[in-house]
């Protein structure tokens, strides 16, 4: 059987019988050379696919980055006289296929003995994640009990709900589809944390996540279900990427604005022309293209106009779309297959959350800690095992506490929490003040409210520590509610020369199962972008089949109902002629071992 996708050069394919051979040098690349737009996750793998795969010679390879540092939005880093910062962090799972067949070829930055995802592997096998507590409140006391406390009713919401045609949800919100009960519920608080869903977020976009790990639903009211790295993400995912692309002589040129890519467009072909580019100084740095120059364009970003605050001021809130979102509407104003940007960064109030990077540099704060999740910061192992939200914060406030030490010379005494808020224009409940008006020190005190530390204890507490908040206008652009022909293809129909990378394109499987918000995500659209434009002879892995799994659809159905046996609305002769069918069958054992009977 042949799988469908959008482009018929794309072959997509499952298993490791693909995987696990190595391509052979695609005819013609060595008179190919590449420029990439961008230096995030997207553009870093289509890099690396085309010197692994491709066989094409890294001098040949050049980055286009407005940055001073790659990596886009998976960053880490110290900034000077402030502390260490990140805006955000990636969950991971075992289907990551297209990330662990890149990560499995290149060395780790803690062990270049190691591969990437050895060293992911073992860390995860030593040290396999969960969570003692996912919801607190009153200022740290613990309110879930590990249960989605959903009931049949619910439960039945969400099945119909996941059966529902993408059709049918595009341009509609998650309040428009989900009853206010399913909105109110422990469930929808696990997962809109977990993810950063707003209840105006796109309803497809939901469904989409919700049939994607339906294979981890089990795992996610103790969050056994995720994975995470040793090291900061910059660390442990982005290094061994560009050091594999530098020692490969690839190209990165920094300061570097991409403001258009001009387009020849027929009825038979699109051909990238020209790149519009300019330096950080203003002058222009141009490229004109042939039909043998690739071009692959990193449009849009959840992290574009970040604007970062301080101990002792707050992080301006940028909402002006520029850089790469100007790129994208440059690009779309030339075709209506190019997508509408304006979908995704039109609207900043319902796309904008705030993150800030809190470090304690004494053992106060992190008794506190310990005293939620019953371990110790300390040691280099699992501490909340992902977010931990306070349901009762007016903010929503949510955070979480990663292995430490987390980054590379990162004092021993010194634990890094990680804190954001999705709601950022209500006041806070010890600082009466939106999120968006404090300060890094005001974050700091709202936290420690909100994790147990007496009212008498937070301002000298405070004090022991260093917060860098990060406002970001854009950081759930991608889950704005669209439809079909919004996001342009990874390679439109019949182009040539050019590909679309990241969060903002639309992969090429039919009909597309990949969700965003994830590294995989932008993995999957490099991989499409470098097999189709150069002629690889591998499948693409398809995304990962378990909403076609009866085995994971039973095990999540009794999963929602924590358990408990699914109430099924049928006549009692109806029941009883079904099971005296069923009965001394591989399906009635089926349903014996999944827990329905």
């Amino acid at each position: 059987m042949k799988l469908k996708t959008y482009d018929d050069r794309l072959t997509l394919t499952n298993g490791n019988y693909h995987s696990l051979v190595n391509a052979r040098k695609p005819k013609g690349i060595e008179d190919k050379k590449a420029y990439l737009v961008g230096t995030g996750i997207g553009a870093l793998a289509a890099g690396c696919f085309l010197i692994r795969d491709a066989h094409m010679e890294g001098s040949k390879i050049t980055f286009l980055e407005q940055l001073d540092i790659p990596g886009g939005s998976l960053d880490g880093e110290v900034r000077q006289n402030m502390g260490y910062v990140a805006r955000g962090g990636r969950e991971m799972g075992h289907h990551f296929e297209v990330l662990w067949d890149l990560f499995s070829s290149l060395p780790s930055t803690e062990d270049p003995s190691m591969s990437v995802l050895d060293h992911f592997y073992y860390t995860n096998y030593d040290d396999p994640n969960s969570s003692n507590c996912r919801i607190t409140e009153k200022q740290g006391v613990r309110y879930d009990d590990g249960k989605f406390n959903l009931g049949q009713d619910l439960a039945k919401e969400l099945a119909a709900f996941v059966a529902m045609s993408d059709h049918e949800l595009e341009n509609k919100g998650i309040e428009e589809i989900f009853s206010e009960d399913l909105l109110n519920s422990d469930f929808w608080t696990y997962w809109r944390t977990m993810f950063a869903f707003e209840n105006w977020h796109s309803a497809l976009e939901m469904k989409l996540y919700m049939n994607r790990f339906i294979h981890h639903v089990g795992g996610l009211p103790d969050l056994s279900a995720l994975q995470f790295s040793r090291h900061d993400q910059y660390t442990s995912f982005v290094k061994p990427m560009i050091k594999y692309l530098e020692d490969n002589n690839a190209k990165f040129q920094y300061g570097v604005t991409v403001n258009n890519v001009e387009f020849s467009i027929s009825d038979d072909k699109k051909v990238a022309k020209r790149i519009d580019a300019t330096d950080k100084n203003g002058k222009d740095v141009s490229i004109e293209l042939t039909e043998k120059d690739l071009v692959f364009i990193t449009n849009g970003s959840m992290t574009e106009g970040s604007g970062y605050g301080s101990d002792n001021s707050p992080a301006p809130f940028n909402k002006e779309a520029k850089g790469c979102w100007n790129l994208w509407k440059n690009i779309a104003a030339q075709s209506n297959e190019f997508g509408n940007p304006d979908k995704f960064c039109g609207d900043t109030e319902k796309s904008s959350w705030e993150s800030c990077t809190i470090t304690s540099h004494d053992e106060r704060v992190p008794k506190y800690i310990e005293k939620i999740t019953k371990r110790s910061p300390y040691g280099g192992r699992t501490v909340t095992g992902g977010i931990i939200t306070a349901i009762d914060s007016s903010w929503l406030m949510s955070w979480t506490v990663n292995r430490q030490e987390q980054y590379y010379g990162q004092p021993e005494k010194d634990v890094v929490f990680w804190v954001y808020g999705l709601f950022t224009d209500v006041p806070g409940d010890y600082i009466k003040k939106p999120l968006r008006d404090c300060t890094g020190k005001e974050i700091t005190k709202e936290w420690l409210y909100h994790i147990g530390v007496p009212t008498s204890e937070i301002e000298e507490l405070a004090e022991s520590c260093t917060a860098i908040p990060v406002m970001m206008p854009y950081i759930t652009s991608q889950f704005m509610p669209r439809e079909a022909g919004d996001r342009p293809f990874v390679v439109p129909k019949n182009g040539v020369n050019f590909a679309f990378l990241g969060q903002f394109a639309e992969t090429l499987d039919k009909p597309g199962r990949d969700t965003v918000f994830t590294i995989e995500y932008s993995g999957r659209t490099a991989m499409e972008a470098v097999y189709v434009l150069t002629g690889v002879e591998k499948g693409v892995p398809e995304v990962y089949g378990s909403r076609y799994d009866i085995r994971y659809l039973l095990n999540a159905g009794v999963s929602l109902l924590d358990g408990e046996k699914p109430k099924l609305d049928l006549p009692m002769l109806t029941r009883r002629k079904i099971a005296k069918q069923i009965a001394g069958t591989e399906i009635e054992d089926l349903l014996k071992e999944y827990g329905v009977l």
